[in-house]
């Protein structure tokens, strides 16, 4: 269908509350939570629990979306879009809560500085998606604003896949032990695959800008 202008009331509405209820019910304040390490047993479940919940309410939000997608007419941009930035938003969020699982479920002790770094990068990664999140119900006016995240998110992927594989490469030439070498090779993948999913939102976001800014 072809894009909605701003002007209209109905569609407008429709995609601030879309974007609004994705960006404060699922994003805000998620934390990748890597620092268990310096953690204590009921703050790591405490951090479990509240990605679980917004795991939760991500899967929610998808299936009111997909409902909300056939009972509407005009939908405020082309409804194959909306379906693929809610399912890459919804593979993000399990691939956060897979990093927590992980941590978890292993009992892992203190991280490496390479470990946190990637943590770091992550949590970066998923700032600059909430932000973009934030533009869509008004693209012809922040396009920019998308862009700019969109690029800030490359170089933050690039950054990450080099700490990933500096970090894979200390693992197996440091570690002694194979559980620990395990434990840690399937933590840093999870990482990876948080960075990765980014990376494909803001392809998309920058699609969708091409599309109707």
């Amino acid at each position: 269908c072809p894009a909605v202008e701003e002007t209209d009331d109905d569609s407008l509405k429709s995609a601030e509350a879309w974007a609004e209820a994705l960006r404060t019910t699922v994003f805000l304040d998620l934390r990748v939570g890597l620092l268990h390490g310096k953690m204590k047993g009921t703050e790591k479940e405490a951090a479990l629990s509240e990605i679980d919940q917004k795991e939760k309410r991500a899967d929610e939000l998808v299936n009111q979306t997909m409902e909300r997608l056939r009972a509407t007419f005009i939908t405020p941009m082309d409804r194959e879009d909306i379906q693929l930035l809610i399912d890459q938003l919804d593979t993000t969020i399990d691939s956060m809560k897979d990093i927590m699982d992980k941590m978890c479920m292993y009992n892992v002790g203190a991280p490496t500085e390479g470990a946190i770094r990637l943590a770091e990068i992550v949590t970066k990664c998923l700032k600059r998606i909430t932000k973009s999140i934030s533009y869509m119900s008004s693209l012809k006016k922040n396009y920019i604003k998308v862009e700019g995240r969109a690029l800030e998110v490359l170089r933050l992927e690039e950054e990450g896949d080099a700490v990933y594989h500096e970090e894979m490469a200390k693992l197996f030439r440091e570690c002694t032990d194979p559980i620990e070498i395990i434990k840690w090779k399937e933590i840093l993948n999870a990482m990876e695959d948080v960075i990765d999913g980014c990376e494909d939102l803001v392809g998309t976001f920058r699609r969708v800008v091409l599309k109707y800014a």
